[in-house]
C-alpha cells in the first residue's frame, strides 16, 4: 500500500467541503421554512414543510437507494465469477420497488397527510403495535448506516494510507452534523450534489479503466472465458427459487422503509409522490450503468500487468471493493482520485437519510405519540437532535467496531420485508385487520424468518426448508472452511405471505369471537376490537382511547391548522378512488 496520496486527500477534502457547504446552505435558506402556514418546526424537519419540488424531488428519492452500498454493490455482483450481470438484481429489483410504491402506496400515505411510515400502524393497531413495528424499522435503518460506512472506510483504503477509523469518524460527523442543523432541508439538498458526484466521477473514470492495456474487450468476456467466468453470469436451475426471492426481497422490501416514505411524504402532492417515485426508478437504471461497467471492466484485466499485483481481488477476499480498486490501478491518477473522491463523498452523504429517517420515527412515534402526548414542538425537535446524535454515532460505532455488519443489514432488511411490508398493506388496503392479527403476523414472520438461519451471521437455521443443502465457504486468505446450511426455497416470500394471511385471519378470528360473544368484552383486553368499533361509530376527532392512538391524537387540533386538518383526515382527494361515501367518515362536518 502506497503512503498517504495528497491529491487524494485533497479531491476527499474537496467533495467533503462541497457536500458539507450545500448541507448548511439548504438548511439556511429553508430556516424559516413552514412558518407562514403554521407548520410545526418538528415537522419541517422531518417533511420539509411539505414543499419539495420536481428537480430536488427526483434526486432525492433517487438517492433513496442509489448511495455508496448500491454503486459498489452492483459492481461487486457483475465481477464476481459464478454470479454475474444476472445476479445483478439492485438495479431492476430497486428500480421496480419505486414504481410499485409511486403506484400503489405513495398516494394514499400522501393524501392523508402522515408524517412518517409508522403514523397509519399507531392509528390502527395502537401505540404498542406501533412500538413494535419501530424496532424491524430502526435495525435496517442503523446497520444500513453502519454498512454504509463500513464501506465507505474500505474504500478509502484503498485511495489513502490513513487511519480507516478516523475517516470513517469524520465523515460521520460531517454527516450528521448538517443533518442536525437542516433536517430533510439538508438531506434532499446533499443529495442532489451526491448523485452529480457519483454520476461524474464513475462517468470520467470509465473510459480510461476502458482502454487500460491491461483491460480486454467486455463484449467478448461478457460471453467468454478470458481471465474468468463470463461477467454476463448466469442462473443455474437449482437457484431459481433463491434468484426469485432475493428478487421479491428487493422489489417488495424496498417499500416499507422510512427513507422512502420520508421523500414520499415531503412531497408537495399525492401526485408529485408518485410522479418522483416513477423519476426515480428510472435514475436508479441510468446510475447503476456505470457500477455494471466497472463491474465487468474487473472481471476482464490482467490484474498481473497492473499494481495491484497477480492475484485477482476474488482472491484476496477483495471483491466487495472492486469499484474502489479498478478506478485505483486501472486510471490516472488525476482521474482515479477525481473518481474515488466523488465516490467517497457520496458514500458520506447516504448515511444522512437513515439517520433521519430513524430519528423522525422515534421523536414522533416513540417519544410523542407513546409517551408524551403533550410534548411542545421544541422538545420534540429537541429529542430528534440528541437522537440523530446517538443514532449516527451507534452506526458509526457498529462501522468500526462489528466485522458482521453486512449480516446484520442483511437479515434486519429481511425482517423489514417479511414484518412490516405485510402489515403495511393490510393497514392501507385490507379493511378489517386489527391488532390481535398485527401481533399474530409479526410473530408469525419473525420465527419463519429467524428459523431459516442466516449465513453471514453464522447463526444455523432451527427450520430446515425443502431443498435445503449444506455448502463449503472458503476463506482464500485463512484458507479456512465454513460449513453452511443454504436454504434453496423462497422462505423469505413464503415468510412475508404467511405473515399476511396469518393477519388477516387472526383478525377476522378475533373479531368473529368478541362480536358473536363467544369471549367476553373484558378479553378484550388490547382493546381492538369491540373498543375500536365503538370508536368507529363516534365522532373520531374528540374520543381518545387509552391505548389506540386516534386522530384527535396524530395531529392536534388548532384553529390555525383547521382548514389543513379537514383536507388530511377527509381524504378529499382519494374519496372517489376509495369508493368512500360521505358516510364513512363522520368526523366531515365536525372538522369543517
Amino acid at each position: 500500500m502506497t503512503g498517504i496520496h495528497v491529491e487524494g486527500l485533497a479531491a476527499i477534502a474537496l467533495f467533503y467541503v462541497l457536500i458539507l457547504a450545500v448541507g448548511i446552505w439548504a438548511a439556511w435558506k429553508n430556516k424559516h421554512a413552514g412558518e407562514a402556514e403554521g407548520t410545526d418546526r418538528s415537522e419541517t424537519i422531518m417533511v420539509g414543510g411539505r414543499d419539495i419540488g420536481l428537480f430536488v424531488g427526483g434526486f432525492t428519492m433517487t438517492a433513496t437507494w442509489v448511495g455508496g452500498g448500491y454503486i459498489n454493490g452492483t459492481a461487486e455482483y457483475v465481477y464476481l465469477p459464478g454470479y454475474g450481470l444476472a445476479w445483478a438484481q439492485a438495479p431492476f429489483g430497486y428500480a421496480l420497488s419505486l414504481v410499485v410504491g409511486g403506484l400503489f402506496f405513495a398516494k394514499p400515505m400522501r393524501s392523508r397527510g402522515y408524517v412518517t411510515m409508522l403514523d397509519p400502524f399507531q392509528q390502527k393497531y395502537g401505540k404498542r403495535m406501533g412500538g413494535l413495528l419501530f424496532i424491524p424499522a430502526l435495525m435496517g435503518e442503523i446497520f444500513w448506516s453502519a454498512a454504509i460506512l463500513s464501506a465507505l472506510g474500505a474504500t478509502l483504503s484503498v485511495i489513502i494510507d490513513i487511519n480507516i477509523k478516523m475517516s470513517v469518524v469524520i465523515s460521520a460527523c460531517i454527516a450528521i452534523f448538517y443533518t442536525l442543523v437542516g433536517g430533510l432541508y439538508s438531506v434532499a439538498y446533499t443529495d442532489v450534489v451526491q448523485l452529480f458526484c457519483i454520476f461524474l466521477g464513475l462517468w470520467v473514470s470509465v473510459p480510461f479503466a476502458l482502454n487500460n492495456p491491461a483491460v480486454s474487450d467486455i463484449k467478448i468476456s461478457a460471453v467468454k472465458e478470458i481471465y474468468q467466468a463470463p461477467w454476463k453470469g448466469n442462473i443455474k436451475r437449482e437457484d431459481t427459487w433463491v434468484w426469485i426471492d432475493n428478487f421479491c426481497l428487493l422489489m417488495l422490501g424496498g417499500i416499507p422503509w422510512q427513507v422512502y416514505f420520508q421523500r414520499v411524504l415531503s412531497a408537495s402532492s399525492a401526485t408529485y409522490a408518485q410522479v418522483l417515485s416513477f423519476i426515480a426508478a428510472a435514475g436508479c437504471l441510468v446510475m447503476a450503468v456505470p457500477s455494471v461497467m466497472i463491474g465487468a471492466i474487473g472481471a476482464s484485466t490482467d490484474w498481473n500487468q497492473t499494481a495491484y499485483g497477480p492475484v485477482p481481488p476474488k482472491e484476496r477476499d477483495q471483491a466487495d471493493m472492486i469499484l474502489p480498486i479498478v478506478l485505483q490501478y486501472l486510471c490516472p491518477p488525476f482521474v482515479s482520485f477525481f473518481g474515488l473522491g466523488a465516490v467517497s463523498a457520496a458514500v458520506m452523504s447516504s448515511a444522512d437519510s437513515s439517520i433521519l429517517s430513524a430519528s423522525s420515527m422515534f421523536a414522533r412515534n416513540i417519544y410523542q405519540l407513546a409517551f408524551r402526548q403533550s410534548a411542545s414542538d421544541t422538545e420534540i425537535v429537541w429529542v430528534m437532535r440528541v437522537t440523530i446524535f446517538v443514532f449516527g454515532g451507534l452506526a458509526t460505532a457498529m462501522a468500526l467496531l462489528t466485522g458482521t455488519v453486512y449480516g446484520l443489514w442483511y437479515l434486519s432488511s429481511d425482517l423489514v420485508y417479511v414484518i412490516i411490508f405485510p402489515q403495511l398493506i393490510s393497514v392501507l388496503f385490507v379493511k378489517g385487520t386489527n391488532t390481535y392479527g398485527s401481533v399474530a403476523a409479526y410473530v408469525f414472520g419473525l420465527i419463519l424468518r429467524i428459523g431459516g438461519g442466516e449465513p453471514y451471521l453464522s447463526l444455523p437455521p432451527f427450520i430446515y426448508y425443502p431443498g435445503w443443502q449444506i455448502e463449503d465457504r472458503i476463506h482464500h486468505l485463512t484458507g479456512e472452511v465454513e460449513h453452511i446450511v443454504v436454504q434453496k426455497f423462497p422462505f423469505k416470500t413464503v415468510s412475508m405471505l404467511a405473515s399476511f394471511l396469518g393477519n388477516v385471519a387472526f383478525s377476522y378470528l378475533a373479531k368473529y369471537l368478541f362480536e358473536s360473544g363467544k369471549l367476553l368484552p373484558k378479553y378484550d383486553f388490547l382493546d381492538a376490537v369491540l373498543a375500536q368499533h365503538s370508536i368507529e361509530n363516534m365522532d373520531k376527532t374528540t374520543l381518545v382511547n387509552r391505548n389506540t392512538i386516534v386522530l384527535s391524537e396524530m395531529a392536534a387540533v388548532k384553529p390555525r391548522l383547521s382548514v389543513q386538518l379537514a383536507a388530511t383526515f377527509t381524504r378529499r382527494d382519494t374519496l372517489a378512488e376509495e369508493d368512500s361515501s360521505p358516510e364513512d367518515s363522520p368526523n366531515h362536518e365536525t372538522l369543517d
